[in-house]
This record gives structure tokens, sequence and C-alpha cells, in this order.
């Protein structure tokens, strides 16, 4: 989907969401008629919190987008992997939610890897000319687009206590698909045909990946999913070679390295963790 979004660089960043969204929401409401889950999709308790999900949403991805038009594919893509880690501070500072040390440590190792991404682009600071001046800004968007992401995440936490998965889904797809409207007055272009199928085939595969996704968590752990995602990078800096010839810097590749350990640690340790808690609770039933 990054690799079709990528490819539409001239495209902005508004109207890149509108398509992402818009069509995304084709499969997604396909599969639930074709669940019989189309009305439990529209109904709601909580329709300001599917909006505010949405808003923040919206912000996170017109940057991560927008970020996409200024920086090489596969160091687009890796600082978004600060989500998580960020998700874990948030959780601890907003919510109060107890981190242990083993957990604050691999965040803490995480962010230094993002920071091994970033800091060779921040050199807006340094005079480093309009190009490097423009890469800054797309490291700086990417990681506020990560940031955001966190927060939407805590919102969906928020969401999950009355509203249905289909019902978040649903409506953070109709909100994006609405709010990415309101950028047309800030200059949408008329996309050439091989865009336009590009914009399309990103916002459709996209739904059916985030349907394929929510899938697989019924028949397997997170701690055995969540670290297929990773791959994702792997592919990404295969395709960012191939087809827009971004060549992979030493602090992209060593970042990575460590933002990819950090993140499996923690799932690693979950799942261990959640043995553990199992194994425990067997042994003290009668």
């Amino acid at each position: 989907m990054a690799t079709m979004l990528k490819a539409t660089m001239t495209v902005p960043a508004g109207q890149m969401v509108f398509f992402r969204s818009f069509f995304a929401l084709l499969p997604v409401l396909a599969y639930l008629a074709w669940r019989g889950k189309l009305a439990t999709a529209l109904a709601t308790k909580r329709p300001l919190g599917h909006f505010l999900r949405g808003l923040i949403g919206v912000a996170s991805m017109s940057l991560g987008f927008f970020a996409l038009t200024r920086l090489p594919l596969p160091e687009a893509t890796v600082i978004q992997y600060a989500s998580p880690l960020l998700i874990v501070v948030l959780s601890a500072v907003l919510l109060h939610e107890r981190v242990f040390a083993f957990r604050w440590a691999t965040v803490l190792i995480g962010l230094v890897g993002v920071m091994v991404v970033l800091w060779p682009r921040l050199s807006v600071f340094s005079g480093g000319g309009s190009m490097a001046d423009g890469q800054a800004i797309g490291a700086m968007a990417a990681f506020a687009s990560a940031l955001l992401s966190a927060f939407a995440m805590l919102q969906v936490r928020k969401l999950v206590e009355t509203e249905r998965t289909e019902a978040i889904v649903t409506y953070f797809f109709i909100s994006a698909s609405a709010l990415s409207l309101l950028t047309i007055p800030f200059g949408w272009v008329w996309p050439t045909p091989e865009q336009t199928a590009l914009l399309i085939g990103a916002g459709f595969f996209g739904g059916i990946g985030q349907l394929l996704l929510t899938s697989s968590y019924r028949y397997a752990d997170m701690s055995v999913i969540a670290p297929f995602e990773y791959t994702s990078l792997i592919l990404t800096i295969i395709v960012g070679f191939v087809i827009f010839a971004d060549i992979p810097t030493a602090s992209m590749l060593i970042g990575s390295v460590i933002i990819v350990a950090s993140g499996i640690a923690v799932i690693l340790r979950e799942h261990f963790l959640g043995l553990d808690r199992a194994r425990a609770k067997q042994a003290s039933t009668p």
C-alpha cells in the first residue's frame, strides 16, 4: 500500500487520505454484509468518540503520506514503528498504566533506534540545503505521524469498552473519508489514470489488509502474529531499492535493527509472562 502511495508523490496528502479511506471502506462493508454484521457496524453509543478517533487518524495519515513524498520509502516506514513504543509511554503518562522496568528499557532502546534513523535527516538546523531541509521536515512529519497514531490507539482503547470492532473500523473509514474532503480547497489535483489506479488500489488492498489482520487474531495469539508485521520493513527496503532506487543508509539499517529488536523483545516478554500466568492459574485451581 505504501509503495502505491509513494508512486503518486504529486498527489496531495489529503487527497491520498480520501482514496485510502473511501476505497478501503468498500471491501470492509462488503465483508460485513456477507457476515450479516452490517447493522451492528453502524450501531454506536459514542459518535463523538469515533469522530475524535477519525480526526486524529486523518492527521496521522496525512503526515505519514506527506513524509512519503519527502523521504525514501524505507525511512518513512521505519520511523512509523516508533508508534508502538510511544503507546507504552503515553499509556503510562496519560492512563497511569503500570509499566515495569524491562518494558521501559526496551522502549528507551527502541527510541534510541528511532533517533539513529532520524538524526542524519535533521540537518534543517545545520544549513544542509533545500533538499536536506525537505528531508528533515519529512522526518519530523513521520515522527509526528507515529505520535498521533499512538494517541489514536489510546482512543481506540477507550472505544472498545463500549463499541464493537466492526463499528470502530467502519466509522473510522467513514469519518476519515469525510474529513479528508475538507482538504479540497488546499489544492487537490486531477490524477493521471495510472495514479488513479494506484490510489484506488492502495485503498482497496488496505481495506482487505485490515480485514485479514483482524481475522488473523482469531486464529493465533498477538505474540505469534505481531512479529510478522516487521517483515513489511524487509519488503519495503527491497521495493524501495528496486522501484525507487532508494539505497538504505547505514543509520537506517542500524536504527531499524534496534527498533525491531526492541519491539520483538516486548512481544516475546509479554508472551512468556502470559504463559507463566496461565501455569500459575492452573496450579492454583483445585
